[in-house]
């Protein structure tokens, strides 16, 4: 197929034919020819792919350009050209079904959910200081990143002091709600704190509302009184009830909420592997002074010696790393699945998840609930599945109206 380069223009003493000069051999041709910058300023003539000035401009008829040069400057375009028409015709599987990468996503994030609450309820059991594992969590992830960024898997992004700003906040807010949902689960079970952590579309709704200026339909609402009514229900009958662990867990909601929705913003500069390696290694700076001024004196005298002398201390280590290594892949997810959501429905997949920890906790530690705990814990789940289905519907709305 010929190709046509540019005829009857001079650039700086060059003078290109009025005909075709070239011809490429393959499935290759050059699209049309384009001007950027002045030519008095050295511009440069693009075909597809930028190409160096000097070849094109420096030419004079002193030293016109031979044949092999000819074929030089070509070449590229050539390879250029194979490899899009190539990119264009092979579709990857995933690119082509996004919506089932996206569901790996969430399917992954609830599974290293459920091991990380079991294995850490666990600890709790024989080690009850959850300012200290708190830090632990975060250590061992802050580790897992910097081998991470060292082995180039992934490559670090760089920070700057503009960015860093934003990320503060963020990871304050982080290191809050997670200490506050650890001192709940060392409190109360499991399932009663992810009951209370339910809620968390309903702070979600607020914030994104109230300070984020998004109106939410009146029917959304409607949808979150289930939820808010289940999780008085079984508030006010759990057997395991303690101010400590609700209070804790209501924190936690606020704190997380500010959490999602600042990582959103923040997501604009920086890729969510890279933005949850520094809230990482932030909020590891924030819970440390907490947990040896409040823990420190009493982890010393008695708190690790009594943990070892219970189940030895290669479990008491291995458990350690474990329940970190759980809490940031599990973690790790849950933000590569809200750089691809909208914050609501991060957090209605974040209640839908506790759905699973619940379930799994109570057949793993036989919790004893009331009739009346389970009647409102299943108002609460109704009322996330009927606010899911009506927040799919009005997006599917405002697709085909802007599709139209």
């Amino acid at each position: 197929m010929e190709s046509r380069v540019l005829s009857g223009a001079t650039v700086r003493g060059l003078t290109l034919p009025p005909k075709p000069a070239a011809r490429v051999t393959g499935n290759c041709s050059i699209p049309a020819l384009r001007l950027t910058g002045k030519l008095g300023d050295g511009g440069n003539l693009i075909w597809g792919r930028q190409l160096r000035p000097s070849i094109l401009l420096e030419a004079s008829p002193a030293n016109p350009i031979s044949p092999v040069m000819r074929r030089e400057i070509l070449r590229p375009c050539q390879a250029a050209a194979s490899s899009d028409s190539a990119g264009e015709s092979k579709v990857g599987f995933l690119e082509k079904y996004p919506a089932l990468t996206t569901g790996f996503f969430f399917f992954m994030w609830y599974f290293l959910n459920v091991i990380f609450n079991i294995l850490n309820k666990k600890i709790y059991n024989y080690f009850p200081y959850p300012y200290f594992v708190s830090v632990i969590h975060l250590f061992v992830g802050v580790i897992y990143c910097l081998i991470s960024w060292t082995v180039g898997l992934p490559k670090r992004a760089p920070i700057d002091s503009n960015l860093l700003k934003l990320l503060i906040p963020v990871a304050v807010c982080h290191a809050l709600g997670h200490v506050t949902s650890n001192v709940s689960f060392a409190a109360v079970a499991v399932s009663f704190t992810h009951t209370i952590k339910a809620l968390e579309p309903f702070f979600n709704a607020s914030a994104s509302q109230f300070l984020l200026g998004q109106q939410i339909p009146l029917t959304l609402w409607l949808s979150l009184l289930p939820v808010v009514l289940g999780v008085s229900m079984a508030s006010l009958t759990e057997l395991s009830f303690n101010w400590l662990g609700f209070i804790s867990a209501m924190i936690s909601n606020i704190s997380f909420t500010y959490r999602s929705i600042y990582s959103k913003k923040a997501m604009t500069d920086m890729d969510s592997t890279n933005l949850y390696a520094y809230i990482s290694i932030i909020a590891l700076i924030v819970c440390i002074p907490p947990a040896l001024i409040l823990e420190g004196p009493q982890l010393l005298k008695h708190g690790f010696s009594d943990a070892i002398a219970k189940v030895g201390l290669t479990k008491f280590v291995t458990d350690l790393f474990w329940v970190g290594m759980f809490y940031h892949l599990y973690n790790q997810l849950a933000t590569n699945t809200l750089e691809r959501v909208a914050p609501l429905t991060h957090a209605v997949g974040n209640v839908l998840k506790r759905v699973f920890v619940i379930g799994f906790s109570i057949l793993v530690f036989g919790n004893k609930i009331s009739l009346q705990t389970g009647i409102g814990t299943s108002i609460a789940i109704a009322g996330v599945a009927m606010y899911s289905f009506i927040k799919a519907k009005i997006e599917e709305e405002k697709r085909q109206a802007k599709a139209a």
